[in-house]
């Protein structure tokens, strides 16, 4: 084996579309482009969503909401995951969650909601709760610490 008898394997490899070079290739005179136009042309380009100076639909259809530069994204836990996942007595803060895998991302909070029953006094330190976590959480003899 030499070098000077390598060759890539059958099929792997295409040879390049060499056009404009007369009419036996098939791709002569036009060059594949057509006639005449803006697509014809040397430098051709035109950006993303060019509809050849009709108003594009982007600017057609209407703008519809807005986003809230004040609003905050909380990463929500219900409270039947807290049930399955730790002992009673354990505190579950942020760390916790994120370690019993409930939590990937905390984004500008953690938030826990009083999806399902809990019947283990748990010490939760969230950013926020809604009410009907805050209520089960005191009523199974547990805490509900805002940080």
């Amino acid at each position: 084996m030499r070098l000077h008898n390598l060759s890539p394997a059958e099929g792997s490899t295409k040879e390049r579309k060499r056009i404009g070079r007369g009419p036996a290739s098939g791709q002569g005179k036009t060059a594949g482009k057509g006639h005449k136009g803006q697509k014809a042309r040397a430098g051709r380009g035109m950006r993303a969503g060019f509809e050849g100076g009709q108003m594009p639909l982007q600017r057609r259809v209407p703008k519809r909401g807005f986003v809230n530069i004040f609003g905050k994204e909380m990463t929500i836990v219900n409270l039947s995951a807290l049930e399955d996942r730790f002992e009673s007595g354990a505190v579950v803060d942020i760390d916790a969650l994120k370690n019993a895998g409930l939590v990937k991302k905390t984004l500008d909070g953690v938030k826990i909601l009083g999806n399902g029953e809990i019947t283990k006094n748990l010490t939760v330190k969230a950013n926020a709760f809604s009410d009907s976590a805050k209520q089960k959480i005191e009523a199974a003899g547990g805490k509900a610490e805002v940080i």
